[in-house]
C-alpha cells in the first residue's frame, strides 16, 4: 500500500487507539457532545425506539454513552485499531450487546472528511424515511481554527473545522429537510503557543456546531 496522507492518518489512528480514553480533550469533548445531544433528542420514551449508527466512533466513547437510551447502535470506524479497542470493551463483563442502527451521528469526524458531499449521500442511504442525522464538530471561525490541531498531527485533516453555511448547503444536498446548524458547546483546549514549536501553553475556546436534518417521511 502507498504510504499517503489518508493511510499515515489512518496508521496514527491505530496507534492513537492505545491512548485514545486517557486524553482529557477527548473525555470532555465527548462529554459535552453526549450532554448537547441529549438535550435535542426526543424524550427517553421515544428515543428508547431508536436506531442509532455512528460514524467514526472511535474508541466507542459516544457509542457506549448513547447505548443505554438507545434500542440499537451500531459503531463504525475505519481504523482497526479503534474498532479493537471498543470490541474490548463489549466482550468485558456488563457490556451491552452488539447491535445495529440506523440513525446517525458523529463527533469530530467530519474534518477529517475530504469530500463531505459524498459522506452526506451515503448518509442519506443509511437513513430509512424520517430518519435524522445529528453531527458535531468545532466551527471554522478563521484562520485561528487551525491551531485546534497541532502542527505535528495535519495528517488527514481536510478541514480547519466546519464553517455554518456551507456544511447547511451540503446538507441540503442529498435533500435533508429541516437542516439546522447551531452552536452545540463550547470547548477551551490548550494549543501551541506558537505553531510548530510544540509546547501547549496557550488556551483557546473552540465552539462545537451541531449540524441536523432530517430525510423526509415517505409520502
Amino acid at each position: 500500500m502507498c504510504n499517503t496522507g489518508h493511510g499515515k492518518a489512518q496508521n496514527r489512528s491505530n496507534t492513537d487507539a492505545l491512548t485514545l480514553d486517557t486524553k482529557p480533550d477527548v473525555l470532555k469533548t465527548t462529554a459535552l457532545a453526549h450532554a448537547a445531544y441529549l438535550a435535542r433528542l426526543p424524550a427517553p420514551s421515544t428515543l428508547a425506539t431508536w436506531d442509532v449508527l455512528e460514524i467514526g466512533s472511535g474508541t466507542g466513547l459516544l457509542s457506549l454513552a448513547l447505548a443505554s437510551a438507545v434500542r440499537s447502535l451500531t459503531a463504525v470506524n475505519a481504523a482497526e485499531g479503534m474498532i479493537a479497542v471498543l470490541r474490548a470493551k463489549l466482550r468485558a463483563p456488563g457490556a451491552p450487546p452488539q447491535r445495529r442502527g440506523r440513525s446517525v451521528v458523529s463527533n469530530l469526524v467530519l474534518h477529517h472528511v475530504a469530500d463531505l458531499g459524498v459522506l452526506f449521500k451515503t448518509v442519506w442511504g443509511c437513513l430509512k424515511p424520517g430518519g435524522e442525522v445529528m453531527v458535531t464538530d468545532f466551527e471554522d471561525f478563521g484562520p485561528e481554527a487551525r491551531r485546534f490541531h497541532p502542527e505535528a498531527r495535519m495528517d488527514g485533516v481536510h478541514w480547519h473545522g466546519i464553517k455554518r453555511d456551507a456544511i447547511r448547503a451540503v446538507l441540503e444536498g442529498p435533500g435533508f429537510g429541516d437542516v439546522s446548524v447551531e452552536t452545540g458547546f463550547e470547548m477551551e483546549k490548550m494549543v501551541l503557543a506558537v505553531p510548530g514549536n510544540g509546547v501547549k501553553e496557550h488556551k483557546m475556546v473552540f465552539s462545537f456546531l451541531i449540524c441536523r436534518g432530517r430525510r423526509p417521511a415517505a409520502g
